[in-house]
């Protein structure tokens, strides 16, 4: 089982974003954002399990762990995700970070993150990372 992400402490995996066992999602706006949060509340996901970003939050936090990435952390699919990340925190984008480590939990997290038209929404494994729209 893997622990809780928090506001404060992001999992990383050779200095790239790796939160294995949450889902992150990006949504058209905070509001859009701020509605999945309440579907998923409505759902049975406790509050504790959801982290809610604005781009603005989000994007410093992010392009700091992009420069740092390791080389070899350069190669992999992490780091193509942060760079799509950014690309969305152009855009404004509402965030999402939900921890569901259960199959069960994540598939709950990715009907939420369709019925509301997600602009991305991975969850990281221990191995991988799955698209889920």
């Amino acid at each position: 089982m893997h622990k809780r992400t928090t506001k404060e402490q992001f999992e990383q995996s050779f200095g790239a974003l790796n939160p294995v066992g949450h889902v992150v999602m990006a949504f058209d706006s905070d509001q859009v954002a701020a509605d999945a949060r309440s579907a998923l509340l409505d759902g049975g996901t406790p509050d504790e399990d959801i982290l809610v970003f604005a781009s603005t939050e989000l994007e410093p936090r992010l392009s700091e762990m992009l420069r740092n990435a390791s080389g070899t952390a350069s190669i992999g699919y992490e780091v193509t995700l942060m760079r799509r990340y950014l690309a969305l925190m152009q855009e404004n984008a509402g965030w999402l970070i939900v921890y569901a480590p259960e199959e069960a939990e994540a598939e709950r997290v990715a009907e939420v993150a369709r019925r509301f038209h997600a602009k991305s929404a991975v969850r990281y494994r221990t191995l991988a990372s799955e698209e889920l729209v």
